[in-house]
């Protein structure tokens, strides 16, 4: 099969063919590269697996395809900068066989394309989730076969700034990596291939002495490089990260407790790591660049007992090389139920110094196919605080990490609107959201009324004004002693789509049985026709997002502070609400409600209504920003 590169078509055509049948565009890129089928994709472009036809071998290849699906933002400029980067630290970087070759970068029908080698493989995420959790030898291999390749791109004045299990593949080999049944494959040094170099930069003198781009992924990037100045120490950071998140299969976020300000992964472990391993790991990830290694010459230094160290050690002496090769076997703290939560495309995350995130609670958190099935329940956790509202009434608040994220729909998302254009970045700080939409007993005990059409003490309260919304924030705001207020609309849309790209946190599509309350006669995708409920539902009834937030697509829809206005030209991009230009009399709503049709509950779909009319699909929720130390 031949698969078709023109975005607007993806048709796939005989094994032969030069031009597609559907829409006419050539093939084979550079009358050599061949694609065959699609591997990836994302917000900027696509992956394809290809066939090299001008080599004797017909070897695979990949190709990298740049094609965003939104033009002319800032944060558009950057991805096609980045693009362009990845291709010269590829070839800057020369042959190396644990880095993927370049074999050629160009333009072609006004798209970027990057080809590069096929490395044949899992990374160790797809690892970590189909074998279980890391031991400490397989850490050990890891070590020893990746801090050589980080010290060769030291070498070239390279920082990755983006390393993470997603980005380190196990290269298949017939001998070590057994097809018929997922059992991990001992490592070879050359087996561990270090990839996604988009995100590198060079350290010259002046790069590093200046405030950069903030790159990197949630949880693994250094604190140094979250506010945009990485540094050598910050890939020895993530790899250590990276380490933990391994051995314990849980997300960094939930290892590295905030009240303490330390990590935590040892109450985490699945197996025991002895002390000098741990002492290792410490040091990799400790905040203060100060404090942690200097070089993975450092670390190699100790691991490797032949290994000529190239610059001073300043790790502690009591760690001895005989004893990080031969693990101990004493016993470590374990958790008996390890939490895991899915924020895969999750991008950058700014630093955060609250002192206090909150309690734990833990949910599960669908994925569904095209059809509306659910495929898979992934374990999720997240972070809390309680607020008394008076008469026995509690309001369940969630942190929301900051980070950034694309903002709106692309053009071939099914029922997008004009106003949701044009897609920009957009980076927040961390706050936090009501777990809930407000219900009827929270707003009855602090307004002395319910206005709802459909009564129910746990129903979301509806039929309210933004005005009305705005009165009940300022009266949790003086009982709490806390200043509340309706959120922004990217902070909805942020904490709506929880590190997820598409049309709903869940997946392509919903369903009214077991998703979400709306009218299930207009389906949305090749989702079947199912229950139209014709009135609101309890809060909570439907599975939550990523984030630990329920009803965020359905049931009310949702006030927002901003004033509406036609489409995104001219948007903050830093979280704030939108209060300049416009109809200040016109509000925006989010969300979806109880009776709308499906394509209307989308992550991107956004209304306005009279900002003094009790609208009866009208709730909302409240957000308050996180103090910082």
């Amino acid at each position: 099969m031949t698969q078709c590169l023109n975005p607007n078509c993806l048709k796939p055509n005989p094994s032969q063919t030069k031009f597609c049948y559907s829409c006419g565009e050539k093939l084979v890129l550079k009358e050599r590269y061949r694609p065959l089928k699609i591997i990836g994709q994302g917000s900027f472009g696509r992956t394809f697996q290809a066939v090299d036809e001008d080599k004797p071998s017909k070897h695979f290849c990949v190709i990298k395809q740049f094609f965003p699906q939104a033009q002319g933002t800032k944060s558009l400029e950057k991805a096609a900068e980045l693009f362009a980067q990845e291709a010269q630290r590829l070839d800057g970087l020369g042959r190396h066989s644990q880095i993927p070759e370049l074999f050629a970068y160009f333009t072609q029908d006004n798209r970027q394309y990057l080809v590069q080698e096929f490395i044949d493989g899992q990374n160790l995420q797809q690892e970590l989730e189909e074998s279980g959790a890391f031991d400490e030898s397989q850490i050990l291999e890891l070590l020893k076969s990746l801090l050589p390749v980080l010290e060769f791109i030291h070498s070239q004045q390279v920082i990755h700034r983006d390393i993470k299990p997603e980005n380190i593949i196990r290269r298949k080999n017939n001998n070590q990596y057994p097809m018929q049944a997922p059992v991990r494959a001992s490592s070879s040094p050359d087996n561990i291939i270090l990839v996604d170099f988009g995100a590198a930069k060079y350290a010259t003198k002046t790069a590093l002495a200046v405030t950069g781009t903030i790159i990197g992924s949630a949880g693994y990037a250094a604190p140094e490089q979250a506010i945009g100045k990485a540094t050598f120490a910050s890939d020895i950071y993530s790899l250590g990260v990276t380490c933990i998140h391994l051995l314990t299969q849980v997300e960094p976020f939930d290892l590295f407790d905030v009240s303490e300000n330390d990590w935590v992964w040892r109450d985490y472990l699945k197996s025991s790591v002895s002390d000098e391993l741990g002492e290792i790991l410490d040091k990799m990830i400790v905040a203060g660049t100060k404090k942690r290694f200097k070089n993975v010459g450092e670390i190699l230094s100790i691991i490797l007992p032949n290994y000529q160290r190239k610059t001073e050690s300043t790790f502690p002496s009591e760690i001895s090389r005989q004893s990080i090769i031969q693990p101990t076997s004493q016993p470590q703290k374990q958790l008996t139920s390890p939490r895991k939560i899915s924020q895969s495309s999750m991008p950058c995350v700014l630093s955060s110094t609250e002192s206090e995130k909150g309690e734990l609670f833990t949910f599960e958190v669908p994925t569904v196919n095209i059809s509306g099935y659910i495929t898979h329940r992934t374990q999720g956790s997240a972070r809390q605080k309680i607020e008394d509202l008076g008469n026995g009434i509690k309001l369940e608040i969630v942190y929301i990490p900051g980070g950034s994220f694309i903002m709106g729909s692309p053009d071939n998302e099914e029922g997008r609107e004009e106003n949701e254009s044009p897609q920009h970045e957009v980076t927040l700080q961390p706050f936090y959201m009501s777990k809930y939409p407000i219900t009827q007993e929270q707003y009855q005990v602090l307004m002395g009324q319910n206005p709802s059409h459909f009564q129910g003490e746990n129903r979301p309260v509806e039929s309210v004004s933004w005005y009305d919304a705005i009165e009940f924030c300022k009266k949790l705001s003086r009982k709490t002693g806390k200043i509340y207020r309706l959120p922004s609309e990217s902070q909805w849309e942020y904490a709506c789509r929880a590190g997820t790209t598409t049309p709903f946190y869940f997946g392509e599509t919903i369903t009214s049985s077991e998703l979400v309350n709306y009218d299930g006669n207009y389906p949305y995708a090749y989702a079947p026709k199912e229950e139209f409920r014709q009135e609101t539902t309890d809060v909570g009834s439907f599975p939550p997002n990523a984030f630990g937030l329920y009803d965020m697509h359905g049931n009310v829809l949702e006030w927002c502070q901003d004033v509406w206005h036609n489409n995104y030209d001219g948007v903050p991009t830093d979280g704030s609400a939108w209060e300049t230009g416009g109809d200040s009399n016109k509000r925006l709503l989010r969300g979806g409600c109880w009776n709308y049709y499906s394509w209307n509950c989308r992550c991107a779909w956004r209304i306005y209504y009279g900002a003094g009319i009790p609208y009866i699909n009208g709730g909302f929720r409240v957000v308050s920003s996180v103090s910082r130390s």
